[in-house]
């Protein structure tokens, strides 16, 4: 016998939980994109008083709203993290915030007052960002040495049924809306969350489960270990909190930008927060073009690490936001530009959200010790909140502010241009110095 342990051996079978995963993950983005989707024209065209009146809300203060719930909803991953890695693990969690984040949609169909909304935005924001960190992580435990090298492949999998769910609702969602009111509008998508829950509940006997480390999760993580990993990632993510300040406006400023434009398309009028769709379809088609052509062929001439996919989506996206800015300086002069200028847009911001978001999100499950996983993935959502507060903190500003100082008009967009750039260029200086350590959970059977 040999006194060398041999290496296990590489597999090329899925472990057997990930379809429930996926499944589950489609009619959950669904819920949560149809819901998003309609949110801005929803306040600023047919919400109402508690006689039955219109109360509708500004443009930027729906805006200023619209990402405030954006940023709840990242936030409370923080809240569900605990929860899985100290209390419940992570099937648990997800399926005990599920039912809050049904209640929610059920509140918002049933209620189309400024209460309504508040109470639905709430419940919704309490389930979908606390079981956000929950998801991604609970299918990266799924793995282990055996068949790690799967894992890159599953996660732009997972990404892509995220837009398959999200591509469906952002289509389908604005119709009902116009043709139906609010009411069928808000009720699909909490038909599809009640789905997404059955979804994964039958899937409980396939998963691996990974036990909650109790107060070892607490130590661990205000440990000096813990600590010195938080800083680091630090260091990364404030930059990817103004990718997120920037991403997140397609379903608010440019919902609002395409109400203004030319949208006839082969001769059929677009909806203004239809325009959305293309986010997701364009995701479907570059995520396996990038892990199957690009990424491959670029490893060819130099190491594609996770960073450096960061930084050129950085620089995409300022390519991406100058594209609006541009349109706005042409509708602020009276003229109407056709609407395939922002689909433009929407390809170089989908591109840069390939090389951003899905390798944050493989990137934050490596780089977190193995009772940290949930905690470190919600980490990161924080950074995705404090980009929507940023966002929503500005169009609050500019309803406050005098006309004279207003960021208005095409200015509104050309400042978060600049910033991008800005933070673009400072991310190539901070990532060199950083050093990765992975840590991945032990091969566990099922």
């Amino acid at each position: 016998m040999s006194k060398y342990r041999k290496k296990p051996l590489k597999t090329t079978e899925l472990p057997s939980g990930i379809p429930f995963i996926i499944a589950n993950e489609a009619a959950e983005r669904f819920s949560y994109y149809g819901m998003r989707a309609i949110l801005v024209v929803f306040m600023t065209q047919y919400l109402v008083d508690a006689s039955g009146q219109p109360d509708l809300m500004s443009e930027h203060e729906a805006q200023g709203y619209f990402h405030l719930f954006v940023s709840a909803v990242y936030l409370m991953p923080l809240f569900g993290a605990l929860l899985a890695d100290s209390v419940l693990g992570k099937y648990r969690t997800i399926l005990f915030l599920s039912f809050f984040y049904c209640f929610g949609h059920l509140t918002l169909s049933i209620d189309d007052t400024r209460l309504g909304l508040l109470i639905g935005q709430a419940l919704i924001a309490f389930g979908a960002g606390g079981i956000k960190p929950c998801v991604s992580s609970h299918l990266g435990d799924q793995f282990g040495n055996t068949n790690r090298h799967l894992m890159t492949k599953v996660f732009g999998w997972f990404y892509f049924s995220i837009n398959l769910g999200a591509f469906a609702a952002m289509l389908l969602i604005p119709w009902l809306l116009h043709n139906y009111g609010s009411s069928l509008a808000f009720g699909v998508p909490g038909i599809l969350m009640l789905l997404a829950t059955i979804i994964f509940w039958a899937g409980r006997y396939r998963f691996v489960h990974i036990d909650p480390a109790g107060m070892g999760f607490i130590k661990e993580m205000l440990g000096y270990d813990g600590l010195k990993i938080l800083g680091k990632l630090t260091s990364i993510y404030i930059f990817i909190a103004i990718f997120w300040a920037l991403f997140e406006q397609i379903g608010s400023s440019w919902v609002l930008q395409a109400q203004k434009m030319d949208r006839v398309i082969f001769g059929i009028e677009i909806l203004p927060s239809q325009i959305q769709a293309a986010n997701p379809l364009l995701i479907m088609i570059l995520v396996p073009c990038f892990s199957y052509g690009l990424y491959p062929f670029l490893n060819r001439y130099f190491d594609l690490t996770p960073l450096r996919k960061i930084a050129i989506g950085l620089f995409l996206t300022v390519f991406a936001f100058a594209i609006p800015s541009v349109i706005q300086v042409q509708l602020d002069e009276g003229l109407t530009p056709h609407i395939g200028w922002q689909l433009l847009a929407y390809l170089l911001l989908t591109a840069a959200e390939v090389m951003v978001s899905i390798t944050c999100l493989e990137f934050s499950y490596t780089q977190a010790p193995k009772s940290m996983k949930s905690f470190i993935m919600a980490y990161y959502f924080v950074f995705i909140a404090a980009g929507n507060l940023l966002t929503s903190a500005v169009n609050f500003l500019m309803m406050s502010s005098d006309d004279s100082n207003q960021l208005s008009g095409s200015a509104y967009f050309w400042f978060f241009t600049g910033l991008m750039l800005i933070t673009a260029l400072l991310f190539l200086v901070v990532s060199r110095n950083y050093r990765e350590q992975t840590f991945l959970q032990d091969e566990q059977s099922i």
